[in-house]
């Protein structure tokens, strides 16, 4: 059995969760669900040449047109060293007023900071001065780009994948 192996150890639900922000990816229900496009959520990578130029997908029309206008919020990473950052709490701008609310959040044991992603007005995705109202305090925290921590998912070379 694999929990034989004494280097095999349990893991919950928070390392589940740490690893996963460290990685950049969604979890179902907390940073996207069915209100959330693949564009505003970073995720148009997921949709094929071919099936956007033959609108193959539930959606197509709502979709492309955001890929050449735009969205009305945008997927974003952030860190803080101040207290941690939780789904559900807001962002605010260098004037307090409200931009966006954070998705997940957790401290990142490989980073040694928190780490959070939320949605955000698009204006807003390279400003700085930006803060996450925790409780009742306001916590600076910067912009920063996803993946938080650099994976290194083993792919087969191109020739090897054609062989396939």
């Amino acid at each position: 059995m694999l929990l034989d192996n004494e280097d095999v150890k349990l893991a919950g639900l928070g390392a589940r969760d740490s690893l996963r922000l460290e990685a950049g990816l969604c979890l179902y229900g907390n940073d996207m669900d069915e209100t959330t496009t693949p564009v505003e959520a970073g995720l148009t990578w997921t949709i094929g040449k071919r099936r956007r130029e033959s609108l193959g997908f539930p959606g197509a029309r709502i979709i492309l047109d955001q890929i050449k206008t735009g969205v009305s919020r945008k997927r974003t990473g952030f860190t803080s060293t101040g207290a941690p950052i939780r789904g559900g709490y807001e962002i605010v701008n260098s004037k307090g007023e409200p931009i966006g609310v954070v998705t997940s959040g957790c401290p990142s044991p490989s980073l040694k900071k928190n780490i959070a992603m939320g949605y955000i007005e698009p204006a807003y995705s390279k400003a700085e001065g930006l803060r996450v109202r925790v409780r009742d305090k306001l916590v600076d925290v910067t912009l920063s780009k996803m993946p938080f921590v650099k994976s290194n998912y083993y792919t087969l070379p191109k020739q090897a994948k054609s062989k396939s």
